[in-house]
């Protein structure tokens, strides 16, 4: 764990990681409990892992940005669309506290089930904080919106309308498009604010049925 935390201390240092509750996640939520076994001494290192399916648990620098850029907050409802290994969820999941709701959603079967066991260790699912569903991302859920924020967390040939539609005036999408991350506000029903953070490597989105 020291090694984890210099990681973060670096994030810190150069300015990726700076909002306390964002902070505070990074440090309670253990990013080696969402690797494989034979992996968990890759979690101190700031670079992607493979988690199976083609899949990958995602560079630590880029995950803090990307959470840096969404703010989530406390009691909000947020869609992790392309969950995974659990990780992103469970920081969501920590950041929106008990009052708080995380929907996350995972195409690929095997990953869903790997995902949702991690996300179990810190009793998120037990208690209904986190959801995790096996579905098609693409279509996020409308059953379930508006959200206050929602994070796609593989590479998309565009930000789908579905979740455009899904989200709350003024709430934020963040999500990559091919390997540039995009921060969209909603500012009235069919109005965004885009902006646009370029240098990125992202597994794509898988779309459609299992």
């Amino acid at each position: 764990m020291g090694n984890y935390r210099q990681l973060i201390e670096s994030l810190k240092r150069d300015g990726y990681l700076k909002t306390p509750a964002i902070i505070d996640a990074f440090l309670k939520i253990r990013r080696e409990d969402f690797l494989p076994e034979d992996l968990k001494t890759e979690a101190a290192f700031n670079r992607p892992v493979l988690i199976g399916g083609g899949q990958t648990n995602s560079q630590p620098l880029t995950v803090a940005l990307m959470l840096e850029l969404l703010q989530p907050q406390a009691g909000q409802k947020i869609l992790d669309a392309g969950s995974g290994s659990g990780w992103t969820s469970a920081l969501l999941a920590e950041i929106v506290g008990d009052r708080g709701k995380v929907f996350a959603v995972e195409r690929i079967d095997k990953i869903k089930q790997f995902g949702e066991r991690n996300i179990g260790k810190y009793g998120f699912i037990k208690e209904g904080r986190v959801i995790v569903l096996n579905k098609d991302s693409y279509l996020g859920l409308p059953e379930e919106a508006p959200f206050d924020r929602i994070l796609g967390s593989a590479a998309l040939p565009e930000i789908p309308q579905t979740w455009k539609q899904q989200l709350k005036i003024g709430s934020v999408i963040v999500a990559p498009v091919d390997d540039i991350i995009y921060k969209l506000t909603k500012t009235s029903e069919n109005k965004f604010e885009e902006e646009k953070f370029p240098g990125f490597v992202f597994v794509p989105m898988i779309k459609g049925k299992n």
